[in-house]
């Protein structure tokens, strides 16, 4: 079959007056030479090249065309020899495009094309995902800065309506000639302690070491202030323990903090009127939590006779434990509920893998060899509110029934309706009879008949807070 022959033609643009029909053609081609120069060269920049297929005829037929407009022009003639080097460039600009376009005909263009869109819609594809799981983690993002935002609200107004107490035990604490601040006890950051001394010393005192809560993250000494100075005022000599908080430390070094502060009052505290014999261990919440895992790790170095150790349990007369958490495989995904995120406590405790080794609950339970150690430790005292939402009474409950499973003496002490901050901030700035510091000075007396007496007479605490603003305090803490 024959081939079609494929005539080239000049198409000038629909502006000019050559696009009107095709009898002016011929009247165009009747034109000078000169017109056609001029109007290419006026023109030349705006034209399009075309093709028209012819349809079938004779292989040995050759048919004669004409195009509208020449392919040559008078132009390179009329013109010097950089004029002709343009007009190259141009028939070059219009054999090309000629090209491209019948490349389109016979296909390659259109597959070409449809690569194109194939790849343009995979990109599309791409970056509407790279788009949709950057807006969820974004999403995630704020919800997560709203609920601390949220918590750092409430904190706030919790803290705005107690400040009246605040201010008053901020006076005491940097005014007081009762209080040693900030005295050093080891070489790391962080290694201080205050105390907070009696009035009178007229023999070797008891003494409290305590160790303060803060969700390991905001731990402070001065937090023990309120604590320090009721207990000082009953003849009991307090020094709160300051240690490296989260990101500064990771459970390690706060245990090791803690111990360096213990060592340290096991040495020294007969300077400052206590008695060396009568130390009480004690923490509150993470503090709590804190001072079990250094008072256990203490007992397996004794066991194992470690060279290394500065103090000894046997000088520690008592553990007190004041709302803290014994289990944390239990309490991690609770903590996560409330703020303390599974990701931000696992570094704090070193990874998940170390959750059983800083459970003084598990250690007990699971940990060769345990059985000599926890023969050594002293009685243990627990106390929690039953109303506590950061960390429930029943982590108190089971750790005790897992001390006395394995023989050591335990007893808990429950407070019906009583929050995480209710024991240890509200009732204190609330004043008169506060149930869980009796109970906590009953024992530290218990042997002391003459303190006991004193005790039994000595006046209510006055008032801090007014209770009006205690109730909003507890409301806007508990309505996170």
């Amino acid at each position: 079959m024959p081939s079609p022959q494929i005539l080239p033609i000049t198409q000038p643009p629909s502006s000019s007056p050559l696009t009107s029909r095709a009898s002016d053609a011929n009247s165009i081609m009747e034109t000078s030479s000169t017109a056609l120069d001029i109007m290419l060269l006026k023109e030349d920049d705006e034209q399009r090249t075309g093709v028209l297929v012819s349809p079938l005829f004779e292989d040995d037929k050759t048919i004669a065309y004409k195009p509208l407009l020449p392919r040559t022009s008078s132009y390179a003639s009329s013109t010097s020899s950089s004029s002709s080097g343009s007009n190259t460039y141009k028939q070059k600009r219009r054999r090309v495009k000629s090209e491209n376009f019948l490349s389109y005909l016979s296909g390659d263009g259109r597959h070409q094309t449809i690569d194109r869109d194939v790849e343009n819609a995979d990109a599309d594809r791409a970056e509407k995902f790279l788009l949709t799981r950057f807006g969820l983690k974004l999403s995630k993002y704020i919800r997560v800065a709203f609920r601390w935002i949220a918590r750092f609200l409430a904190l706030g107004c919790y803290s705005l309506f107690l400040l009246p107490g605040f201010l008053q035990v901020g006076y005491y604490y940097f005014s007081s000639g009762q209080i040693r601040r900030s005295i050093p006890y080891g070489g790391k950051p962080r290694n201080k302690l205050d105390l907070y001394l009696p009035k009178h010393i007229d023999g070797p005192k008891p003494v409290v070491a305590f160790i303060t809560g803060g969700a390991w993250i905001i731990g402070y000494k001065a937090w023990g202030c309120l604590l320090g100075q009721q207990l000082s005022e009953r003849g009991i000599i307090v020094a709160c323990i300051d240690y490296r908080n989260f990101p500064q430390g990771t459970m390690s070094d706060m245990i090791y903090d803690a111990s360096q502060g213990i060592s340290f009052l096991c040495n020294n505290i007969r300077e400052f009127g206590g008695d060396p014999n009568r130390i009480y261990l004690m923490g509150q919440s993470a503090g709590a939590h804190i001072a079990a895992c250094t008072l256990l790790e203490q007992a397996m170095k004794e066991v194992r006779k470690v060279e290394s150790i500065s103090w000894s349990v046997s000088q520690i007369k008592a553990y007190f434990g004041l709302s803290g958490g014994y289990n944390l495989l239990n309490l991690v995904d609770y903590f996560h509920s409330r703020g303390l995120y599974r990701s931000l406590f696992l570094s704090i405790m070193e990874g998940e893998q170390s959750l059983k080794r800083f459970s003084p609950e598990l250690l007990i339970l699971e940990e060769p060899n345990m059985g000599a150690a926890v023969s050594i430790l002293p009685p243990i005292i627990l106390f929690h509110g039953t109303a506590d939402y950061s960390i429930p009474s029943d982590s108190s409950k089971t750790f005790a029934d897992t001390l006395q499973s394995v023989g050591v003496k335990a007893e808990t002490f429950f407070y019906e309706g009583k929050t995480h901050t209710d024991v240890f901030v509200q009732d204190p700035l609330r004043g008169g009879k506060d149930q869980m510091f009796e109970d906590l000075v009953a024992i530290i007396h218990a042997d002391d008949a003459e303190a006991l007496a004193k005790d039994a007479v000595a006046p209510p605490r006055r008032r801090l807070v007014p209770e009006f603003m205690l109730m909003l305090a507890r409301s806007s803490i508990h309505c996170r």
